[in-house]
């Protein structure tokens, strides 16, 4: 008897698993446009309202800051009313305040919108996180945080076209004002995303043993603590690491030789943000397929290792060739690696309070690594960007070693 073909992975995917991976993909896509556009600007933004490089990444501190707490609050609306309503209103709050900040003309206004707009960001990462890996079947649920992550990368490169498309004609603040677009994509989401059955009835069971709502307080009961201080342990190297180099890239790009920067201008430094994000997005992508396959464990130790080997060559070259041939693979080891933490929590933590620890161990680890671009402006002013870059492989050693030692694998585990 002969024996039936294998489908390919993706035809084994519903259509309302589609239709959840497109509304958490974009979400997340335009939450990295709205939050990176203040990268992609800072030197023109740093010039018109007289900021220093400290004061300039403290801002970006204080966005990192207040979106961790943004995604323990939407996580816990998340496990309480729904993963899409959570998620739609995530997007609505970033889109909003992005555009808002158009309209900044000093310093502490400008803190304000971004102060508000972290609040958004880090609620649709867990709202998105949840969302997918409640709807996805174990055995594909790594690609799909992979591809969902990889959507990072898109917004990121988009916000280096929009900015460089923009910008020369409207300035930093219209390139604010192109930031409400996202809160078209929260209407369609609101409209054609289902939530997750296995939420659907965690629910129904809720309402019929009159359970009282998650409680943050529960991530630190005897049966999870120790996932919930791992996970926040992993997420603020993990973190550390990428927002001290990405929040910093840009400006490294194009700013002057003499003041420790690379000196490209702006259709270069859009054309190598560009270039270095498409490594990121094959980073994301294949480290779900490879999660997949040969282990979450595995599969963070080696792209750790590697960004914590890449990340000092990179920031010691100041060569436009060399950091060309290099941001691709920085990005794609320095990146990916954000595709585990959403399968990996998940199967971590039980449906009820799942999102409330996805939102708590990720967005403490965020709130701490917050303190990163403020570290590394304040090391610049003394030895240049390139050179405080190389301080962050050390939080990159850590998490591998992290993994090494603590994470156990949890690769195939049905959720429910």
């Amino acid at each position: 008897m002969q024996t039936q073909k294998a489908l390919p992975w993706y035809k084994e995917v519903t259509k309302d698993q589609w239709k959840a991976l497109v509304a958490a993909g974009s979400g997340w896509a335009l939450d990295a446009m709205d939050v990176m556009l203040y990268s992609m600007i800072l030197v023109h933004v740093m010039h018109d309202l007289q900021m220093t490089q400290t004061t300039a990444g403290f801002l970006a501190t204080l966005t990192l800051l207040s979106s961790a707490v943004g995604g323990i609050l939407f996580g816990m609306v998340a496990d309480r009313y729904g993963r899409t309503k959570s998620l739609m209103i995530s997007i609505f709050v970033y889109s909003l305040f992005t555009f808002l900040c158009g309209f900044s003309e000093t310093v502490t206004q400008l803190a304000v919108f971004r102060l508000l707009l972290g609040l958004g960001m880090g609620g649709e990462w867990v709202a998105g996180a949840a969302l997918i890996t409640e709807t996805w079947d174990a055995k594909h649920r790594g690609k799909a945080m992979g591809l969902v992550q990889s959507a990072w990368a898109i917004g990121y490169a988009l916000a280096a076209v929009v900015a460089g498309v923009i910008s020369p004609l409207w300035g930093w603040r219209g390139v604010f004002f192109f930031g409400i677009v996202p809160a078209l994509v929260a209407i369609w989401i609101r409209k054609g995303t289902k939530e997750p059955e296995v939420w659907e009835k965690m629910k129904e069971n809720a309402v019929k043993k009159e359970k009282s709502k998650p409680k943050l307080v529960e991530l630190f009961s005897s049966k999870v603590m120790r996932w919930t201080i791992l996970g926040a342990a992993l997420s603020v190297c993990a973190q550390f690491g990428y927002w001290g180099l990405f929040t910093w890239i840009p400006t490294y790009l194009g700013s002057p030789v003499e003041q420790g920067g690379a000196g490209l201008d702006i259709l270069k430094s859009t054309t190598w943000i560009v270039i270095m994000q498409t490594g990121a997005w094959f980073g994301y992508v294949s480290f779900g397929f490879l999660a997949d396959k040969i282990g979450r464990r595995k599969t963070f130790v080696l792209f750790f290792g590697l960004a914590a080997l890449l990340v000092p060559f990179y920031g010691l070259s100041g060569d436009p060739t060399w950091l060309l041939i290099l941001g691709p693979f920085v990005a794609f080891f320095g990146s990916g690696y954000f595709s585990g933490f959403g399968a990996v929590l998940a199967e971590l933590f039980p449906t009820e309070i799942r999102a409330t620890g996805q939102g708590f161990c990720y967005n403490f680890g965020r709130g701490v690594a917050a303190t990163a671009p403020t570290v590394v402006g304040f090391m610049a002013t003394s030895m240049g960007l390139g050179a405080a870059f190389g301080f962050l492989s050390i939080s990159f050693a850590l998490a591998a070693i992290l993994v090494l030692l603590f994470l156990p694998e949890t690769l195939g585990k049905q959720l429910s």
